[in-house]
């Protein structure tokens, strides 16, 4: 048992020297959820994509009391006067502002930045839905029908961005379990660390484990750190079930190092190694639904990412964190492929990537 732990505190060991791994695995996500939490977070009470900016311009005598309280009742909508149009659009030009908004009197006249593709969609709608219950105001009338946006089943309300996150702890501890075994057998490999190795009595499944549980410490510390910056520093929300997070940490990561045998099975350099898991990685990071959601693919890459494992561990990161509804069956079935993933390519190929190396 002593040697066990031996082995157990030489893969920390080594992982903490392996600067790279540590630093892709702890701090690259991090680094991720900053970018992506200032472009796609903070919300309406922090002034971010949460709130559209609308500049305001009334022109002569023109009574604003209706226009005042449309705009001041439309969630997500802050307001910025500007005393003449040209100062409008001069705002428009340099982003200051996402439209703008000029009344008269008579018309009300909305402006939009022609660069703004993507957004100038979700404007155009916006302009409608306004210019409806201002003609409705002046006239005294509200609206027939009332829409209240509702979320079902255990969810939290969300943004992309909250999505993104249990997205980016996902591929962390995916790309842990794949790197873990795939490099670093390879890389002992290489060294002829692991010829000496074998010539004692470790068993090959003690370095297996040894590796592993190296890699699980790792994973909670990335996807814990993850989590915990995106709530202290953006203010999300999370309805965690810690149970079942730990269940799926653990099963995600050694089905992963699973995956990493097939690797470490094939490729012998551990730069070789270290290149196709990333190619591997990267495919998935884009096809999974980790950044870009799936339902906006074609509908060959939607096919495509069932095939990936990312796909199912990134759905299941946003059921453990409250962020989607699913049923329990299928995370059960989640849960079982990463398990059976461990349990079937673990022993069968083990006994074949823990060998000597070739001379």
């Amino acid at each position: 048992m002593k040697a066990f732990f031996a082995l157990v505190k030489a893969q920390f060991v080594l992982l903490r020297r392996d600067r790279l791994t540590f630093f892709f695995t702890l701090f690259f996500p991090l680094l991720f959820v900053v970018v992506f939490g200032f472009i796609w977070g903070g919300g309406a009470d922090r002034g971010g994509p949460g709130t559209t900016r609308l500049g305001l311009v009334v022109e002569g005598q023109a009574d604003r009391t209706v226009l005042d309280r449309v705009l001041a009742r439309t969630a997500g909508l802050r307001g910025e006067d500007y005393a003449t149009r040209a100062e409008l659009e001069q705002a428009l030009v340099e982003r200051k502002l996402e439209a703008g908004l000029v009344w008269d009197g008579a018309t009300l006249l909305f402006l939009l930045d022609p660069g703004r593709v993507q957004e100038n969609y979700a404007l155009e709608a916006l302009a409608r839905s306004l210019a409806v219950e201002f003609n409705l105001e002046r006239q005294g009338l509200f609206p027939v029908v009332g829409v209240r946006r509702q979320h079902v089943g255990g969810e939290v309300i969300t943004g992309w961005f909250n999505m993104i996150i249990p997205g980016v702890m996902a591929f962390s501890l995916f790309s842990a379990g794949l790197y873990a075994v795939a490099g670093r057998i390879a890389y002992m490999k290489e060294r002829r660390l692991l010829d000496r190795m074998l010539v004692t009595p470790m068993r090959p499944w003690a370095l297996l484990v040894s590796i592993a549980l190296a890699r699980l410490a790792l994973s909670f510390a990335s996807t814990l750190m993850t989590l915990g910056l995106a709530v202290a520093m953006f203010r999300v929300h999370f309805l965690i079930q810690w149970p079942l997070y730990v269940l799926l940490v653990i099963v995600g990561t050694l089905g992963a190092m699973a995956l990493g045998t097939v690797i470490a099975l094939f490729v012998h350099r551990p730069g070789s190694a270290s290149a196709v898991a990333s190619i591997l990685a990267q495919v998935m990071l884009f096809l999974s639904g980790v950044y870009i959601p799936v339902e906006l693919m074609p509908k060959f890459l939607r096919t495509l990412s069932r095939v990936f494992p990312l796909t199912y561990l990134v759905e299941g990161m946003r059921y453990v964190t409250g962020l989607v509804d699913m049923r329990a069956w299928s995370f059960a079935a989640i849960v079982a492929g990463f398990a059976g993933l461990a349990m079937v390519l673990f022993p069968v190929l083990g006994r074949y990537v823990v060998t000597p190396s070739r001379r």
